[in-house]
């Protein structure tokens, strides 16, 4: 009951936000629309924020299911992209209206776990600490090209974002996990 509920409550943000800016929307227009009480929208969320951020985790945690049937990771990457673009008017909205920081919560949550699987299945020893590094260089990375793409309105179709970043990219993520293997393999990488 109270996921549906959660969910009734976010299906009426969003359609509001097809009309007028997140910073424009109150707690009243989202219960009118949604046709609960005040008291109800509170059992659930502190504020409009509070909503929006349980939004975007939801759906950076929906973003990630399906993700181990990929091959590449540029494939995922493209379909995250994708995800993000469905939800265009919501996530343009939090980085213009609230602050550019909640949305690179909202893409660190979808990229680090992504990162994670394709490190992992290189299978190549490397300490946590050195692993966990790996993913937060390529992760940052990644989030400062998403969020220029999203200043940039997402124009760019996701499909050429993630070829772009694959053509950039091709084999170092393994090199980098190579070069902090734990077996001696990063001779071979130092030519």
């Amino acid at each position: 009951m109270a996921q549906t509920t959660k969910r009734a409550l976010e299906a009426s943000l969003k359609k509001l936000l097809l009309r007028k800016p997140l910073n424009k929307i109150t707690i009243n227009d989202i219960t009118e629309d949604c046709g609960v009480n005040r008291m109800t929208f509170y059992y659930h969320f502190k504020d409009i924020y509070d909503l929006v951020d349980w939004i975007l985790v939801e759906d950076a945690t929906e973003a990630l299911e399906g993700h181990q049937d990929f091959e590449t990771w540029s494939d995922a990457f493209r379909d995250m992209l994708e995800k993000v673009q469905a939800n265009r008017v919501l996530v343009l909205n939090v980085y213009r209206s609230i602050s550019r920081e909640q949305v690179e919560q909202y893409l660190y949550k979808m990229l680090d776990p992504l990162l994670r699987m394709f490190v992992e299945r290189e299978n190549i020893p490397v300490q946590e600490e050195d692993k966990q590094f790996i993913i937060d260089f390529y992760k940052y990375g990644f989030v400062g090209m998403v969020l220029e793409w999203i200043r940039r309105d997402m124009k760019t179709e996701p499909a050429i974002m993630a070829e772009r970043l694959n053509i950039m990219m091709h084999g170092d993520l393994k090199r980098a996990l190579m070069r902090f293997s734990t077996d001696g393999r990063a001779s071979k990488t130092d030519d």
